[in-house]
């Protein structure tokens, strides 16, 4: 179990679709191990392997106060969206040290395959549901600033470039 290295923006891989995953093997274990240890060293609400550098649809979501409850998800995929929007401060340790706020919907219904290799679905609600679109996201080669106004997202990443020297 080990915490990995966060990828820095702009790394290119950050901009990368993952590759789907095919069956979950004792490596994919180990990635999402090692991918909860990150999340929890941050301290986060999920991680996705694009993050760590690891170009696989492989993501973990914990929303939980106790911690310890992580889900790990493989090529996840949003079957429904409730239509109700939540707006929450989004981050990325990517980018560190600026957040945005964002409104995304509240519920979402996602399809996955879980770690004994089964095709699951769950419901996420709240700040769990951000996580798993803002993961998502990350999968797909997007940050959580792409959902901002182009006036917005250039004010972030300046401000960004700023605070990183």
């Amino acid at each position: 179990m080990t915490v990995r290295r966060c990828l820095s923006w702009p790394d290119k891989h950050l901009r990368t679709r993952a590759a789907e995953v095919s069956e979950i093997t004792d490596e994919i274990r180990a990635i999402w191990d090692d991918m909860i240890d990150t999340m929890e060293a941050m301290p986060g609400v999920g991680l996705a392997a694009p993050q760590i550098g690891v170009m696989l649809r492989l993501a973990v979501v914990d929303g939980s106060s106790e911690r310890g409850r992580a889900v790990r998800l493989a090529n996840p995929e949003i079957l429904h969206a409730s239509v109700e929007l939540r707006e929450h401060e989004e981050a990325s340790p990517n980018l560190p040290g600026v957040s945005a706020k964002l409104k995304r919907p509240r519920a979402v219904t996602v399809r996955f395959l879980n770690e004994n290799g089964q095709i699951d679905r769950r419901d996420f609600v709240g700040v769990e549901a951000t996580s798993v679109q803002h993961q998502i996201d990350h999968l797909n080669g997007r940050m959580y600033f792409d959902n901002l106004s182009k006036v917005k997202r250039d004010m972030l990443l300046r401000k960004a470039r700023k605070m990183g020297g």
